[in-house]
């Protein structure tokens, strides 16, 4: 398993498989042809469908088109069987030749993947044990927390990357807080976060703490849709929910910084087996794999800094997927703003509640995360195509702007 720097990433949105990552692959690309005449990048499955709306060819051009003129094939009806989100990188040499067709695959979070290849063309790995039952025995024998285990298998840097990861999740929460208007697109959707956060002062504390919640999973979420600079949470597409968790409960409840930079390990680490073990993408797995494992990450994170126990930490995040299985990736005009933007301030509001519900218990219960990791896995593989990240089906079928 991965280093979870290679989960959370900073970034600009508006998607982390879309945007991000095809940016990275033509970065690569790129400083391998320097000298190209041309460049042609044909986009396969999700990436060709709604590419559009997330902004991939203008990442594309945006890197290469300064270089050399590029040409970009849509192929929304062929999907490469090893992930839907594949790409075809070729340049022309200034005799007119073509060169060096390199196929690379956006698997999720940002990460690039070629076929054939166990793991990602990222780093190597860093994590021994991979399934959180495994990690739990550890705690239970050695008295040790899931952070202490990041701490040991990433080493003592990891510490400077989660508080850069925390200044930014800050950072586009107070960004979101303070900008109105409507969002990029063709929806016309109007942001929400600051009409919400103003909303919830006028409550009393359990409405009030909700409604602020839900301010800062929005405004972390309308920043990603329109472009804005945000840190992958596992993904662009729900990387409101553990910040608007955190920063609730910073600012509620004064929690220092050292403890929330624990808890980001803490939620990186469920991130991390969810994607080692099952995935993160939409493409592959639906909504699941991005909105359900957020909520696992903040559900254990808040757990956590309520000294729950490892048992009680495993447990929220269990509850924190399950409930999510089944969820489609169903993008309106394959925009990430509906259904998008609203499940990453539900989720946050469920993360919270999976912590109280954890509490409650011993941590004690029969179906263990990682079994939900894994059918999460056989739900989203049995999920058709127009259900992920397509803009096919679900919500996105047949759907006019207004």
């Amino acid at each position: 398993m991965k280093s979870i720097k290679e989960l959370y990433r900073i970034g600009t949105g508006p998607s982390s498989s879309h945007t991000m990552a095809p940016r990275k692959a033509a970065e690569l690309y790129r400083q391998k042809h320097p000298d190209a005449a041309a460049f042609g990048v044909t986009l396969y499955g999700s990436l060709a469908a709604t590419g559009k709306g997330h902004m991939t060819d203008v990442a594309l051009n945006d890197v290469l088109s300064p270089v050399a003129p590029l040409t970009i094939t849509w192929e929304p009806k062929v999907f490469l069987p090893f992930h839907p989100n594949g790409m075809k990188f070729t340049a022309v040499t200034p005799e007119g030749r073509t060169t060096d067709e390199w196929t690379v695959f956006s698997i999720g979070g940002g990460a690039l993947a070629q076929e054939g290849d166990s793991a990602t063309i990222e780093g190597s790995d860093r994590y021994q044990m991979n399934h959180m039952t495994d990690i739990l025995l550890w705690c239970e024998r050695t008295g040790k927390s899931y952070w202490e285990y990041v701490q040991e298998c990433e080493g003592s840097d990891i510490w400077d990357y989660l508080r850069e990861i925390w200044k930014t999740m800050k950072e586009a929460v107070h960004r979101g807080l303070e900008q109105e208007g409507v969002l990029p697109g063709p929806l016309n959707l109007r942001r929400k976060a600051a009409t919400y956060h103003i909303r919830a002062g006028g409550f009393k504390h359990s409405l009030q703490a909700r409604g602020l919640v839900f301010s800062y999973a929005l405004a972390v979420s309308e920043e990603n849709a329109s472009g804005g600079v945000i840190a992958t949470a596992p993904t662009c597409g729900s990387c409101g929910v553990v910040p608007a968790v955190l920063y609730h409960l910073h600012k509620s409840r004064e929690f220092s910084d050292t403890r929330i930079l624990r808890a980001l390990a803490t939620a990186g680490l469920v991130g991390n087996i969810a994607k080692h073990n099952a995935a993160i993408s939409g493409a592959e797995v639906g909504c699941q794999g991005e909105v359900g494992v957020a909520c696992a990450m903040a559900s254990a994170a808040a757990n956590q800094l309520f000294g729950g126990s490892p048992a009680q930490i495993e447990y929220a995040a269990e509850m924190g997927l399950e409930h999510h299985l089944g969820m489609t990736c169903d993008p309106v005009c394959g925009l990430v703003q509906i259904p998008c933007i609203e499940r990453n301030a539900y989720a946050a509001a469920r993360a919270l509640d999976a912590n109280v519900y954890a509490s409650f218990t011993d941590g004690i219960h029969r179906v263990s995360f990682d079994r939900v990791v894994e059918v999460m896995k056989e739900t989203g593989h049995d999920l058709p195509s127009l259900y992920k990240e397509t803009g096919e089906g679900g919500l996105a079928k047949d759907y006019q702007p207004m």
